[in-house]
């Protein structure tokens, strides 16, 4: 996988734990003003904030069961 892909290039040499711990305007087209929005709403200041969202898990597990759906 080329996490390049998903990251500014700021961050595109780091670790999948430095990333995990970078602040989540590190994932490509996430503004900063996006994130102070994160931030105040959910309390997210990190990738790992933001993967570990109750908001997200439950989405993520939405789509993958409708996706199985006949």
């Amino acid at each position: 996988m080329n996490v390049n892909k998903f990251v500014d290039k700021a961050y595109e040499k780091m670790s999948f734990k430095e990333l995990a711990k970078a602040p989540v305007d590190a994932l490509s087209g996430v503004s900063e003003n996006d994130a102070k929005l994160l931030k105040e709403a959910f309390n997210v200041k990190t990738v790992a904030d933001l993967a570990a969202l109750k908001y997200v898990k439950w989405a993520e597990a939405i789509c993958t069961l409708a996706a199985g759906e006949e």
